[in-house]
C-alpha cells in the first residue's frame, strides 16, 4: 500500500522514532516495538514475534514480498520515510511488532546455567551490545533491574542485530533484595567491579564457575554498593597500561567468554 503523507494514521507506529520520551510513552503501553532492517525483521519473525505492519522504501518492496498477507506492507519514498521517522532510514525497512509478555525471573532461573544481571544500565546502545555478547558467547539469560533500559527499544534491537530476541530476559524486583532469589536458585553472584580487592575473573574456582550470575553496572557509575554487598564475590578483568576499566558492553563480552569457556 503506498504512503505519500507522513501524517497518514496508518503508519502512526513509526512516527518520530528518534524521540525517546515519546517512544517510551507510546511503545510499551501499546504493546509494540520497532525492528529496523531486513535482517532484524526476519530474526524477530523467526523468534515468534507477530508483525503488526511493515514500512519499506518503495525501491526495496521486493525484499519483503515473501512475508505473507497477515500484516499490511506500506511503501513510501525515502523522503516520506525520513519525514515519518525523523531520521534517514538507510536500511530501508522498518517493521512494527507485537510485544509478548515477559517471563518471570523465576522462569528464567529454572532453565539457565549462566546469567547476566544488569543494574541501572539505561543506555540503549549498551543494552543491545550486552545482549549480542550474551547470545554469541553462551549466556543463557539476562535479568534486569527495574531501572534498566528497554531491550526492545529500536536502538537496542538494532545494536544487538536482533539478538535481543534470542536471549530470554526478565525484570528482577524488588531490587536488590531479589538477588537472594537468584542465590537460592543455586547461582553464585559475581559482582564486576574495578575495586582493588576484587578477584581476577580467571581465578574463579570450579565451584564458582558452575552456575555464575554476573552483575554488571551502568557506564561510569558501576554497580551500587548495595548490589556489591549482595554478591558472593567481587571480580575484575585485570587491566594493563594504566587503563582502569572497559565500557560495560566490552567488559561483559570479555567476562562472558571467560565464564563460558571450556576449562
Amino acid at each position: 500500500m503506498p504512503i505519500t503523507d507522513p501524517d497518514d494514521e496508518r503508519i502512526a507506529d513509526y512516527r518520530a522514532l528518534t524521540d525517546l520520551e515519546l517512544r517510551t510513552r507510546w511503545e510499551p503501553p501499546n504493546g509494540l516495538f520497532i525492528a529496523e532492517g531486513e535482517l532484524v525483521l526476519r530474526r524477530a519473525l523467526r523468534a515468534g514475534y507477530r508483525v503488526r505492519s511493515v514500512l519499506v522504501d518503495e525501491k526495496r518492496l521486493r525484499q519483503v514480498n515473501d512475508l505473507g498477507d497477515d500484516a499490511p506492507v506500506y511503501a513510501a519514498s525515502q523522503a516520506v520515510l525520513d519525514a515519518i521517522t525523523g531520521f534517514h532510514v538507510h536500511r530501508g525497512v522498518l517493521a512494527s511488532f507485537h510485544r509478548r509478555p515477559l517471563p518471570t525471573a523465576a522462569e528464567i532461573l529454572v532453565g539457565a546455567r549462566r546469567l547476566a544481571i544488569l543494574e541501572d544500565v539505561n543506555n540503549h546502545t549498551n543494552i543491545g551490545a550486552v545482549f549480542r555478547g550474551a547470545a554469541a558467547l553462551g549466556m543463557d539469560g539476562v535479568l534486569l533491574s527495574p531501572t534498566c533500559a528497554d531491550p526492545l527499544y529500536r536502538r537496542s534491537v538494532r545494536v544487538s542485530m536482533g539478538e535481543v530476541f534470542a536471549v530470554p530476559y526478565a525484570r528482577l524486583e524488588p531490587w536488590p533484595a531479589a538477588l537472594d532469589e537468584v542465590r537460592r536458585a543455586g547461582f553464585t553472584l559475581l559482582a564486576m567491579t574495578p575495586a582493588p580487592d576484587a578477584l581476577p575473573i580467571q581465578l574463579l574456582t570450579a565451584e564458582q564457575r558452575a552456575r555464575p550470575a554476573l552483575l554488571l553496572g551502568a557506564e561510569g557509575a558501576g554497580l551500587t554498593a548495595a548490589a556489591i554487598a549482595a554478591s558472593d564475590q567481587a571480580v575484575v578483568i585485570p587491566m594493563q597500561a594504566g587503563v582502569d576499566s572497559l565500557n560495560v558492553a566490552a567488559a561483559a563480552a570479555v567476562a562472558f567468554w571467560e565464564l563460558c569457556r571450556e576449562a
